[in-house]
C-alpha cells in the first residue's frame, strides 16, 4: 500500500466582490484569495487490487464525529471522481486530521478534497499539472483550484509541480471562482476568530442580492489591492480589502459584528469577514501584537488561531 500525507491549507479573502449572476444560477465573483498556514492534515493511501468486486472502494475516516464520512464529503467525493475518470481499480483510503473550523468561510472541506487530487495524482504517477488537477477539482467544487494551486505551493513532498506557474498562495479569482491569475503573497501574521455559529453559503449568496440593490455600495478595488501585492505596500492592501458579502452578514448575526469590533479594538491593520463567514480574521506584520490579540479572542471564540500567510 502507498500512501503520502498532505497539508491542507486554509484560506483566507482579501477582496471578494459579486458582479452579478450568471444564467446557471451561479453569482460571478471577482475576489483576492490567500492561504494560510493553518490546515489539516490529510492522509492519502492507495492499495491496487484487480478485482472489481470490493465492498468499499474508498474509505474515510476523520479525527471529528461531526464530519460525513461518505460522499457528502468533498474528499470522498474527489476520491470517486478521480476513480471513475482514470478507471482504477482498488481502494483509496483516506484520513482526514482536521483543525481547519468546519462552515467557517475558510475552504476546509475544499481544502481537504484538493489534497485527496493531488495525493492520487501522486500515488497513480499521473503526472497531472495543476491546470489539468483544477479542471477535475471544479467540478466537486469552486474553491477547489485555489486550494490545488496553494497546496502544490506548500507541499514540498509534491515536486515538480512547486514550478508550475500557477503553483501560487495567492490569487485574482474570477467567474465562479475557478478563473484564476497568480498573484505574490502578502506576507504577515494572522488571528483567525470564528464565532459558535454555522451560516449556509447559499443563503448569504441569496441575501446579498437584494443588498447589492441599493445604492452607495462600497465595491472592492482589487485592482489598486493587487498593486500593493505586487509593491508589497501593506497600506495599499489593507485600504482596498473589502468583502462584499459582509453587507447581508453583518446585518444577519451580530456575534459577527461583535468579533469584528472586538478584533478592532486589538489594534490589527485591518479586520475583514473570510468567505460568507463567519469567519473574522485580523491581519498584523508584528507576531507579539498578534499573539496578544489571540489571547483576547481567545477568550470569546473557542475556534481561534494564530498562523502566518503562506508565501
Amino acid at each position: 500500500m502507498k500512501e503520502i500525507v498532505l497539508k491542507a491549507f486554509a484560506k483566507i479573502n482579501l477582496s471578494l466582490d459579486v458582479l452579478g449572476v450568471l444564467p446557471n444560477g451561479y453569482h460571478e465573483v471577482r475576489m483576492v484569495m490567500q492561504q494560510v498556514e493553518l490546515h489539516d492534515l490529510v492522509t492519502v493511501r492507495w492499495q491496487e487490487i484487480k478485482s472489481t468486486d470490493l465492498p468499499e472502494r474508498i474509505v474515510l475516516m476523520t479525527d471529528r464525529t461531526d464530519l460525513p464520512a461518505d460522499g457528502e464529503n468533498i474528499a470522498f467525493k474527489a476520491a470517486e471522481l478521480m476513480m471513475k475518470r482514470f478507471g482504477k481499480t482498488g481502494q483509496v483510503q483516506l484520513f482526514i486530521e482536521k483543525h481547519i473550523p468546519v462552515a467557517a468561510g475558510l475552504a476546509g472541506g475544499s481544502a481537504d478534497g484538493a489534497a485527496v487530487l493531488h495525493g492520487l495524482n501522486f500515488l497513480w504517477d499521473l503526472n497531472l499539472t495543476i491546470a489539468e488537477l483544477c479542471e477535475i477539482g471544479v467540478q466537486i467544487g469552486a474553491d477547489l483550484p485555489f486550494c490545488i494551486m496553494g497546496q502544490a505551493r506548500g507541499n514540498t513532498c509534491l515536486g515538480i509541480l512547486s514550478d508550475d506557474r500557477f503553483s501560487a498562495a495567492c490569487a485574482l479569482a474570477e467567474g465562479i471562482g475557478e478563473k484564476l491569475q497568480p498573484l505574490p503573497s502578502l506576507d504577515c501574521w494572522i488571528v483567525l476568530s470564528k464565532p459558535p455559529i454555522s451560516i449556509s453559503t447559499a443563503e448569504v449568496y441569496q441575501g446579498i442580492d437584494q443588498e447589492l440593490d441599493g445604492n452607495n455600495v462600497l465595491h472592492p478595488d482589487s485592482n489598486t489591492l493587487i498593486q500593493g501585492l505586487f509593491e508589497k505596500n501593506h497600506h495599499k492592501i489593507v485600504q482596498n480589502m473589502v468583502n462584499i458579502l459582509e453587507l447581508f452578514t453583518l446585518k444577519r448575526y451580530p456575534i459577527i459584528v461583535y468579533t469584528k469590533n472586538l478584533m478592532d479594538q486589538q489594534g490589527p491593520m485591518k479586520t475583514l469577514m473570510s468567505g460568507s463567514g463567519p469567519t473574522v480574521f485580523a491581519i498584523y506584520l508584528e507576531k507579539s501584537k498578534a499573539e496578544d490579540a489571540f489571547k483576547t479572542l481567545c477568550q470569546h471564540n473557542q475556534e481561534t488561531f494564530i498562523t502566518k500567510t503562506l508565501l
